[in-house]
């Protein structure tokens, strides 16, 4: 049996969604567990490739609809660019189809907004580990 890999000392975060004040909630909920670290923030998917390119965050929230670039098609090119990036897709949407678009561009895991709270700081930590 093959042994879990070790969490790193902190887990290094970048959200990407376009909403200010949902990405500062996003901050607060994980302010509060002291193994996650915030590494940065991006306004649209054009900005959370760069940031993922430049700033290496071991799990990148991506939201599904932002302006310039939506969430799927930065996840995609961050995957592409850089293979072993894990990437959690938060969408307002529950819809099969939102999950298995997800799934189609790489996402690691997917949490419904309305679950954020509940589920956001342990679909982290299980994708960091991966």
């Amino acid at each position: 049996m093959e042994a879990a890999r070790k969490l790193p000392e902190s887990i290094r975060v970048l959200i990407a969604d376009d909403h200010r004040l949902f990405a500062q909630a996003l901050e607060a909920i994980l302010t509060t567990d002291d193994r996650i670290e915030i590494a940065g923030h991006a306004r649209d998917g054009r900005e959370a490739v760069e940031l993922a390119r430049s700033l290496q965050p071991h799990v990148i929230l991506m939201d599904i609809a932002m302006p310039i670039m939506d969430g799927l098609q930065a996840t995609k090119q961050i995957l592409k660019q850089w293979p072993s990036a894990s990437i959690l897709m938060l969408t307002g949407s529950n819809s099969k189809s939102d999950v298995d678009r997800a799934r189609e561009a790489g996402a690691a895991g997917y949490v419904t907004k309305e679950r954020i709270a509940a589920e956001l700081i342990d679909a982290i930590l299980e994708i960091a580990t991966r």
